[in-house]
């Protein structure tokens, strides 16, 4: 007998996905679209004309998002005064990602850059205020070796005071 996370995933729907509430979530996905190539899966357009319910592909994920309803509670993070979650994506290219998104309308949080982890990553945010980290594994960096560069980025010479 199928499982219900085998019948989602069957749709596309991972088991475990993000939901993004938007300011604007046809904007939004006009923007995933074309920030991150996402592909839109179903939409359901509520009587006055904002999205009820969205499902995108982004990066081979699926990404759920609603518009705001704030007067039934649903609120983005513009209106929250931020988020405190990041949306991190494994990518081919993290510079060629971030600067589409940039020219999409992201905003630039952090370059994209070599890391100590071994990766290049940086930190984008997107018109409705939802983070997203890109990030290409370029080395590998485990143990001690990781636990040392850890340690020169957070507590040597340059390292955030």
């Amino acid at each position: 007998m199928e499982s219900v996370i085998e019948k989602a995933a069957a749709q596309g729907v991972h088991s475990l996905s993000p939901h993004l509430v938007c300011a604007g979530a046809a904007q939004a996905i006009e923007f995933y679209t074309a920030a991150f190539g996402a592909h839109e899966l179903m939409r359901l357009d509520g009587e006055d004309g904002r999205i009820m319910h969205a499902c995108l592909r982004i990066n081979g994920s699926s990404v759920m998002l609603v518009d705001e309803w704030p007067e039934r509670g649903v609120k983005g993070p513009r209106l929250l005064g931020g988020s405190a979650v990041t949306l991190h994506m494994i990518v081919e290219d993290a510079d060629a990602v971030a600067a589409r998104a940039v020219e999409a309308g992201a905003s630039l949080v952090m370059p994209v850059a070599e890391m100590f982890w071994g990766d290049r990553y940086g930190l984008l945010e997107d018109p409705f205020g939802h983070r997203w980290a890109v990030s290409t594994p370029v080395r590998t960096v485990l143990g001690d070796d990781l636990r040392e560069a850890a340690k020169g980025a957070m507590c040597g010479e340059g390292a955030p005071a």
